[in-house]
């Protein structure tokens, strides 16, 4: 879910008028659960950057360090505000207290890859930091993992922008990552329902024998 009035015209025209600094804030507020589209964002940034209107590494090191700081700053909401505040948070993203459950047991199996891999999927860019938090990983693990994984991050998604931008519409684009996104939501989802369905079955089928 994102902020009604942050159309792709209303983002490049902040972009515009505040440049670098729209990128930097608008990623890093999304990191703190802040329903902006950090992801259109950084493919705005990126498109200009594209077009000689920014310049392309000003953009990227925007783009980095809004989603390491905002990384780092959900990482202390996790921790010292604690699960009450992740799930008051998710329900501006109209997630159940349910579904964070799932998210939060597999990602305290994987949270290095998580907090890295985490960062291509548009929930999992809120909701991997906080639950790191919440998990208690050492704060210098995840320093390493979050800054890891925003430079991997802005750079494909600042690097695709500005060479697509020649050959396709900025809105054709925006629309492709967002078909991505959500293609990558369900697999991860199917990952980490499928195995605790099955688990819930056998031991279900145990408890009847």
């Amino acid at each position: 879910m994102s902020l009604e009035f942050l159309s792709i015209e209303n983002i490049k025209e902040f972009a515009h008028n505040y440049g670098y600094w729209a990128i930097f804030w608008g990623i890093l507020l999304e990191n703190l659960g802040i329903p902006i589209p950090g992801e259109t964002v950084t493919l705005v940034g990126g498109f200009l950057a594209g077009s000689h209107e920014l310049s392309y590494w000003w953009v990227l090191t925007s783009a980095v360090s809004g989603a390491a700081i905002g990384g780092i700053c959900g990482y202390w909401v996790g921790r010292l505000g604690g699960w009450s505040l992740v799930v008051r948070i998710s329900s501006l993203f109209r997630i159940s207290e349910n579904r964070l459950i799932l998210i939060k047991e597999q990602f305290s199996k994987n949270a290095a890859k998580a907090v890295f891999f985490g960062r291509f999927l548009a929930l999992l860019r809120v909701f991997a930091a906080p639950l790191a938090g919440i998990a208690e990983i050492p704060f210098e693990k995840f320093f390493v993992y979050n800054f890891v994984g925003a430079t991997a991050w802005a750079s494909v998604m600042v690097t695709l922008a500005f060479f697509a931008g020649s050959l396709v519409s900025l809105e054709q684009l925006v629309a492709w990552m967002s078909k991505f996104a959500i293609a990558a939501l369900l697999i991860v989802t199917a990952v980490i329902a499928v195995p605790l369905w099955l688990e819930s079955r056998q031991v279900k089928k145990v408890s009847e024998e």
